[in-house]
């Protein structure tokens, strides 16, 4: 039986998923994690997203980690740049700091 693309992409999707989601725990635990698996694991999970398509899937797993959304930002950075980063939050914090500079500096004088 010959597999469809998008019965491929699924498969590959259900394996970015569990890794991400394997990361992010390792990124999350308490305890020490050997540096050695914590390699492999990305490694693995670097290869899985080099093999999907971006697409709404792909977006609802990097929403749900962190972690595999800073490294797909690294990996298609020639494409996406830092896409997945949250431009409007990171303007309002620094709108939101030059007015906290501003009343410092008028309760200043």
């Amino acid at each position: 039986m010959k597999t469809t693309q998008s019965q491929r992409s699924v498969s590959d999707l259900d394996v970015v998923h569990a890794l991400a989601r394997l990361v992010q725990r390792m990124e999350a635990s308490p305890a020490e994690i050997d540096a050695h698996q914590y390699r492999t694991v990305v490694q693995q999970l670097t290869r899985a997203l080099e093999r999907v398509e971006p697409g709404k899937a792909l977006q609802l797993i990097l929403e749900d980690c962190p972690a595999a959304s800073e490294l797909y930002e690294n990996i298609r950075y020639e494409h996406a740049g830092l896409v997945r980063s949250p431009l409007e939050k990171a303007l309002n914090a620094e709108l939101e700091a030059r007015r906290a500079i501003d009343l410092a500096a008028s309760l200043k004088h």
